[in-house]
């Protein structure tokens, strides 16, 4: 804003500039003209002091000689937004047409002491909107909507209803999500039998358990938020860092807007842009290509508290990591930074900077063998008759504590029991669901 502004008053300095040396130009002129000595070589060296061209000078020259007066006539300046105007842009979504029935209905209001004929037209008002956007002006419209309820309303109903939810490992229920607004709204868009808050857990009727693993996920990220910090979760593949993620954010006691950053492999900085522009719910589109203005947009959007999170940060490169950085660095960023992915301690040691930023550093390990047996049991129902002996086995022998692993031989077992009903849960039943992963599940 600040570069925008002395732009704009370098701007004002220059206009000023050349309306004095028309003035004084014009004046010298029109002493040469009425002394009869006026030549061509004056209009000439005239331009060439101004900046302008000989055309210029002469129609400066006809002008005052019509007129009388030395200094330029006075333009009505072009049309410029107040906040007020562009709050009430904002309140109508953003319809330049809505907007313009409105100044026309309440002309008093907006130009007091003026008549209507001032008032601008429709096509003025699109073209003074056209430039807002070009100086990087946003739209309150284009935001995410926060939640409404008050977090010290929504702790105490929270705690009131204890509506259930997933169970921990004690079989003790857990407060479940509570409908949200906003940037979440697209969790609780009817999930699939199949899956939970976008995880696949293959099988119906299966759900996210509460493990240990979760707790201490929950309790790093809270303080990282807490500390309006950079939090980042690692471990291998399918020990559940995703879904530590999604259920630590969702039961934390006090919400805060929740922004997920979708990137593509090995992204250039203007894809991570974008990918961070849509997760704050700002025009990406509009704004990917120029720098200046998205940069001011996404350090405003992370001036409020909230949570960033960025799954799959292994995905980043090195550069574009450090714009990350950049980001968070600023002194006004308010914003948490959840960082995620499968050796993604590897690719943050490439970007000692941003690494030197983290504040948590929390793994998400294999399950215990002991949590085998009780975990399973409560992951899907098909596990309450097998016995801890053949859960073991096939942990030792294929899954190896690897959550994702056990909910793919869980669908295979499911399989076979529709298949068959009469099928024991047993050894056998879990050798031919194994048998199914490939030679290295």
């Amino acid at each position: 804003m600040h570069v925008a502004g002395s732009s704009r008053s370098a701007d004002g300095s220059a206009v000023r500039d050349r309306v004095l040396t028309r003035q004084v130009v014009v004046r010298r002129l029109l002493e040469l003209d009425k002394a009869g000595t006026l030549e061509t070589v004056h209009v000439r060296i005239a331009a060439e002091s101004a900046g302008v061209s000989r055309r210029t000078v002469w129609r400066w020259l006809a002008a005052a000689r019509e007129s009388g007066r030395v200094e330029t006539v006075p333009r009505r300046s072009a049309f410029t937004f107040t906040d007020a105007l562009w709050a009430r842009l904002s309140d109508v979504g953003g319809n330049v047409a809505a907007l313009h029935r409105w100044m026309t209905d309440h002309a008093d209001e907006v130009l007091p002491t003026l008549d209507r004929k001032a008032l601008p037209s429709l096509a003025t008002l699109h073209l003074a909107v056209r430039r807002e956007h070009s100086q990087g002006r946003v739209l309150e419209a284009t935001r995410p909507r926060y939640a409404r309820v008050d977090p010290a309303a929504y702790d105490r109903a929270l705690a009131e209803l204890a509506l259930p939810g997933t169970v921990d490992e004690a079989g003790q229920a857990m407060a479940g999500p509570a409908p949200k607004d906003g940037a979440e709204s697209a969790d609780t868009a009817s999930p699939s039998p199949l899956t939970d808050s976008g995880v696949r857990l293959y099988v119906p009727g299966a759900h996210v358990v509460s493990t240990q693993q979760l707790g201490a996920v929950t309790e790093a990220i809270a303080h990282t938020i807490a500390a309006r910090g950079i939090v980042c979760v690692y471990g291998d593949p399918g020990h559940g860092k995703t879904v530590a993620v999604h259920r630590a954010l969702r039961v934390l006691p006090r919400r805060f807007p929740v922004h997920r950053a979708l990137v593509a492999v090995k992204p250039a900085l203007p894809q991570l842009r974008a990918a961070l522009l849509t997760a704050f719910g700002l025009p990406a589109t509009a704004l990917t290509n120029r720098t200046d203005a998205a940069d001011r947009a996404l350090l405003q959007a992370l001036q409020a508290p909230g949570v960033l999170v960025i799954d799959d940060v292994q995905r980043i490169a090195a550069p574009e990591l450090d714009y990350l950085r950049l980001l968070v660095d600023t002194p006004t960023t308010q914003t948490c930074l959840v960082l995620c992915g499968a050796g993604a301690e590897r690719t943050l040691a490439r970007a000692p900077a941003l690494a030197s930023r983290v504040l948590t550093w929390q793994q998400a390990p294999r399950l215990d063998t002991e949590q085998v047996p009780t975990v399973l049991r409560l992951f899907h129902p098909l596990w309450d008759t097998a016995a801890d002996a053949d859960l073991l086995h096939a942990d030792a022998t294929c899954a190896k504590g690897n959550f994702r692993t056990w909910a793919k031989i869980t669908s295979h077992a499911y399989a076979a029991l529709a298949r068959s009903p009469e099928t024991a849960v047993d050894r056998d039943l879990l050798s031919r669901a194994c048998s199914r992963l490939g030679p290295t599940p």
